[in-house]
């Protein structure tokens, strides 16, 4: 499985991108089951923000979702969290 997550906006208007390719990791089965819950949870088109806020833009293989802060579900939270700290 492969996640991208895109995140924008800020104080700064930031951009940061990171990828992590789950297959044949050990951990593999909690990373899709991690990603399926952030995805469902996702919009089909990037939803208004708050001033200063981060939008997000989650792909999980081929599908994208939009979220933003400050109504991220805890499982977006800590899948974008997990991705930007772990991945490339």
């Amino acid at each position: 499985m492969r996640i991208q997550v895109r995140c924008t906006g800020g104080f700064a208007g930031i951009e940061r991108r990171a990828e992590v390719d789950t297959s044949g990791r050990a951990d593999a089965h909690e990373w899709r089951a991690l990603a399926e819950r952030a995805v469902a949870a996702g919009r089909g088109a990037p939803p208004a923000g708050v001033p200063d806020g981060f939008g997000y833009q989650i792909t999980v293989d081929g599908r994208t979702v939009y979220c933003a802060d400050p109504r991220l579900t805890d499982e977006q939270r800590e899948l974008i969290s997990r991705v930007l700290k772990e991945g490339a």
